[in-house]
């Protein structure tokens, strides 16, 4: 019988709490006495703390100071919009907690698919931390990356569908202890998987201990019971092992072993082959099955003996009634997905010339995750975007199978114009090319000061970004588009029917949802077929609270 030696030594310290409370409660009473009091309640709560789980030193990072008194909103690079039909995909640009935290407005619950590719903190890189790079050296080091993903980690939970599932790419250095974070925030009983994605094929020559050639993929589902991974397409190769040398009708097929391991006296009949020869299992191993069920299957033609008729029996198995897909392996190999060396050689494609991008993921590991986990009209979330290869990923996804309209939402900051120079230029250049029907609207965070004024004091400005959030939660544009309208004031409704060339056009109209229309301009829109899609009032209260 085992001793916890922890619940023991706890409790032995609430005891003496206790007694010390007893002391101080029998003294008199003064503020001093309140105050010791309130101190031992907060060790109370301590001691009777997290029993297991992840431990590390919360930091609050650069943008957290800048929540703290200004709310984010979103303010559209028109410029950059890139209209050419398709589903409407978005680029925001800016930190991605402020941008995660205006997807909680949009997307709350919404999301069937987040892959992200976060920064490693790796020796030889660090990661930028509030605006600064982390380097080895820093004792902290750990604890700012585990305080940098849980902030991103919690929301991206709060987006997930309840079949939704997330994918995060990670090496060796803070693989463990985000897996127990994740365990935390998603659930143990929720993750899914730990992939090994091999992403070198030669040997690190130089490696000071082993080479390293493989990184990890973390899957988690907001609801393990309620989310299933797609089968994969069953290749060539593995229909290759199919034939019919005895030309049965039934088409091609594969024979496998017709004995077991193990000795059941029944299963243990003999069999006489087409060439005469009587075979037996041996004194370990038996039949599948009885001999009634044998010359069944030797009645339907389903026991192989070979050429010659001669082999020890072998029982049939037609490609027609196999699982017309695969489970998908928690091992991705570097031929089935591509490696770095591919994520280089598909970036260099796109731009003429390597360098775009350090280590960018082949295209084809993510359309693995595609193919497992998202479906024809999945919206796709990547806040961590990069060089856009989760972008690229479902264009050419969508473009390839018929009948998918995924589409995607990434979101990067713009250090070294990332944000502008390759990620939004990946994707131009990719629709171009390759002549996909998509479309595409860039969106910048940018902040309004709420510290010390009134709600009623910024709510114009507020007003000013609202119509960005109604595109990015809808997959809309309201630019130069005649068949979609949005009003937010009484104004903007006056007008907006007064304009009798753009109010015959219009098919659906997005209103506020604190504006009541006169009886006149309610008949005018009902008398135009107009449908009308009330703005959420949660828009406005989250921007109000903060």
């Amino acid at each position: 019988m085992s001793t916890n030696i922890s619940k023991q030594k706890r409790e032995d310290l609430l005891a003496k709490i206790k007694e010390i409370r007893t002391f101080i409660s029998a003294a008199p009473q003064d503020e001093n006495t309140g105050n010791l009091l309130s101190y031992l309640s907060e060790l109370e709560k301590d001691v009777n703390g997290k029993k297991y789980g992840l431990v590390f030193e919360e930091h609050r990072e650069e943008i957290d100071e800048v929540l703290d008194t200004h709310t984010p909103v979103l303010t559209e690079d028109e410029d950059l919009f890139i209209d050419n039909g398709g589903q409407m995909n978005f680029l925001i640009e800016g930190d991605n907690l402020a941008s995660l935290k205006l997807l909680e407005k949009t997307h709350k619950g919404k999301i069937d698919l987040i892959y992200i590719d976060p920064p490693y903190n790796t020796l030889k890189e660090g990661f930028t931390y509030s605006d600064t790079l982390v380097d080895k050296n820093d004792t902290f080091r750990h604890s700012k990356w585990m305080s940098f993903m849980q902030q991103r980690l919690l929301i991206a939970k709060e987006l997930l569908s309840t079949k939704g599932v997330i994918f995060i790419s990670l090496d060796d250095n803070e693989i463990s202890a985000l897996r127990i974070m994740c365990d935390e925030i998603f659930g143990y009983q929720n993750f899914v998987a730990n992939i090994i994605w091999e992403k070198k094929f030669s040997p690190q020559n130089d490696a000071k201990w082993l080479s390293d050639s493989h990184d990890h993929i973390l899957l988690y589902a907001k609801n393990k019971e309620q989310w299933h991974p797609n089968l994969l397409s069953r290749t060539e190769e593995m229909n290759s092992r199919y034939s019919n040398p005895d030309n049965d009708p039934r088409g091609p097929w594969t024979s496998s072993d017709f004995t077991v391991k193990t000795a059941s006296e029944a299963y243990m009949y003999p069999i006489e082959t087409p060439s005469g020869r009587v075979v037996t299992p041996t004194a370990s191993r038996s039949w599948v099955t009885s001999e009634e069920n044998y010359k069944a299957l030797k009645a339907d033609n389903r026991i192989w003996f070979g050429e010659k008729g001669s082999n020890v029996p072998r029982i049939k198995t037609f490609l027609s009634e196999v699982q017309q897909g695969t489970v998908c392996k928690t091992i991705w190999y570097r031929t089935e997905v591509g490696d770095t060396q591919e994520g280089t050689r598909d970036l260099k494609t796109v731009f003429g010339k390597a360098g775009a991008f350090t280590n960018p993921k082949p295209v084809r590991l993510i359309e693995r995750v595609l193919d497992i986990a998202s479906k024809d009209n999945s919206i796709i979330l990547d806040f961590f975007a990069g060089s856009g290869t989760s972008g690229h990923a479902v264009l050419k996804y969508n473009f390839n199978n018929a009948g998918s309209n995924r589409r995607f939402i990434l979101c990067t900051n713009n250090e070294n114009n990332i944000c502008r120079d390759v990620t939004y230029e990946r994707i131009k250049r990719v629709i171009d090319k390759e002549g996909y029907e998509a479309s595409l609207k860039y969106y910048k965070v940018d902040y309004i000061p709420i510290c010390e004024r009134m709600y009623y004091e910024y709510a114009d400005e507020l007003l000013r970004h609202i119509r960005e959030l109604v595109e990015l939660e809808n997959g809309v544009n309201f630019t130069n588009n005649a068949e979609i309208a949005i009003v937010l004031t009484e104004d903007e409704l006056e007008d907006f029917i007064s304009n009798i060339e753009d109010f015959s056009k219009c098919k659906k109209l997005y209103m506020g949802h604190d504006l009541l229309p006169t009886e006149e301009q309610e008949q005018a829109i009902s008398s135009h077929e107009i449908e009308i899609n009330i703005i959420p009032d949660y828009y406005y209260k989250d921007l109000q609270e903060g």
